[in-house]
C-alpha cells in the first residue's frame, strides 16, 4: 500500500513538473562553444624594503632590499614582535597567531618567503603561503565566496579580477576588527509618503 502511494505521488509530481511532454521548454544552459574570458588575480603589493630617507634623481624614495641588512645578522627564530627588534621594523604590529617572523620569512633569502616545508616562495606568490595555514578560507576563495572580485561570474560574458589575500588582509595582522551590525537606514520613500498626508 505504501509503495502504491509513493508511485502515485511521483507520477503526480512528474506531470506537474512538465515531464509528460507538454511542459515548458528547457532552460538553455551555458554555451559550451563560447570562449571563456580570463580570471586575473591582483598582484600583491611589492616587498617594500626599508626606506632610506633618500630620493633618486626623479624624486622617488630609495629603499634598501631586505637582504641588505638581514644578511649581516644571524636569524633569530624567537622574534615575534616588532618591538623586539632594535634597528628596523619599529611599529610593526604582529598579530598572526604564535608565529615568529621566520615562520613565513625565509632566513636563507630575506628577499623571499618560505613555506612550512622549507620551500622558498617569491613575494609575488605569497598566496601559496597563506593557503597552507588558511585552508578553509582558500577553499572558499577558489569557489568565489571569500575575497572580493570585479567583473563577471559567467566567464563567457566577460573577464573577472580577483583580490589577492593582501588586498584585504595585512599579512602581519590579518584579522578584521569585530564589527557590530547597525539597524537598517530609515525607509526614505515611506517617510516621504507619510509626510505628504
Amino acid at each position: 500500500m505504501f509503495g502504491l502511494v509513493n508511485a502515485v505521488l511521483c507520477a503526480a509530481l512528474l506531470s506537474l513538473a512538465g515531464c509528460n511532454g507538454t511542459g515548458p521548454a528547457p532552460v538553455p544552459g551555458p554555451n559550451p562553444d563560447a570562449a571563456e574570458y580570463s580570471v586575473t588575480i591582483q598582484a600583491p603589493p611589492p616587498a617594500a624594503g626599508i626606506a632610506t630617507g633618500l630620493q633618486d634623481h626623479s624624486g622617488q624614495a630609495v629603499t634598501a632590499a631586505c637582504a641588505s641588512c638581514h644578511s649581516t645578522k644571524l636569524p633569530d627564530t624567537s622574534t615575534r614582535r616588532g618591538e623586539d627588534l632594535d634597528q628596523f621594523h619599529h611599529g610593526l604590529q604582529m598579530a598572526h597567531g604564535d608565529r615568529s617572523c621566520l615562520s613565513c620569512h625565509n632566513a636563507d633569502d630575506y628577499n623571499s618567503l618560505r613555506l612550512a616545508d622549507g620551500t622558498s616562495v617569491a613575494f609575488a606568490e605569497s598566496m601559496q603561503l597563506c593557503a597552507q595555514c588558511h585552508g578553509p578560507q582558500f577553499r572558499d576563495y577558489k569557489h568565489g565566496s571569500h575575497g572580493g572580485m570585479t567583473g563577471y561570474w559567467d566567464l563567457t560574458r566577460g573577464a573577472r579580477t580577483r583580490n589577492h589575500c593582501m588586498s584585504c588582509h595585512d599579512p602581519h595582522a590579518p584579522a578584521f576588527p569585530t564589527l557590530r551590525p547597525l539597524p537598517p537606514p530609515p525607509d526614505a520613500v515611506r517617510h516621504e509618503e507619510n509626510s505628504h498626508e
